[in-house]
């Protein structure tokens, strides 16, 4: 803790070695929340981009956060995946690539593969934006409850409760899909 509110002072002060620090210490994590929770690799990585220009333009701003940097960029990211939902709710996102996939898996795997991760990103739809966070957040980027109650500011107990019912919800969903 003492050593991200030093780094954050050093941030602050706009030390590029300190941002840089910033970046590489966190962008795997922010990458892997909204890897959970997006459809496609190139848009986690585009809003894993807007999180870390957003609180760049806080540090520029002088409205960076107080004393965590994580807690910042973990609700920062919450609130860009809220606002990419509610674009994306106004228009069809076709997801389209023009990678050819390397490896040896047979065309089925592939195939069953995908429909597993369209499958599980359609359920994900009728959870709650609570719900969605814990799930991210533990599975995303593997923090433990202790933390994950910290970030969303709810008890240990309540977020063991938004993980079970996510959980059950996101499983029903996923059945009656298949």
């Amino acid at each position: 803790m003492v050593e991200e509110i030093n780094l954050l002072k050093r941030a602050q002060a706009l030390d590029e070695e300190a941002l840089a620090e910033i970046h590489d210490t966190y962008y795997q994590a922010v990458y892997r929340y909204f890897s959970f929770r997006m459809p496609d690799p190139q848009t986690a990585e585009d809003l894993t981009s807007e999180v870390f220009l957003r609180f760049l333009k806080a540090i520029r701003d002088q409205s960076a956060p107080p004393n965590t940097i994580q807690g910042w960029l973990f609700g920062a990211a919450k609130n860009v995946a809220r606002e990419y939902y509610r674009r994306s709710n106004k228009m069809e996102v076709v997801a389209i690539t023009d990678q050819i996939p390397a490896g040896e898996s047979s065309l089925e795997h592939k195939i069953s593969k995908r429909l597993d991760v369209e499958a599980m990103m359609k359920g994900m739809e009728v959870l709650t934006d609570d719900q969605k966070h814990v799930l991210a957040l533990r599975f995303g980027y593997g923090l433990p409850i202790r933390e994950v109650a910290a970030i969303v500011d709810k008890s240990e107990a309540a977020v063991k409760m938004l993980q079970a019912r996510a959980i059950m919800t996101l499983t029903k969903q996923m059945e009656l899909q298949s």
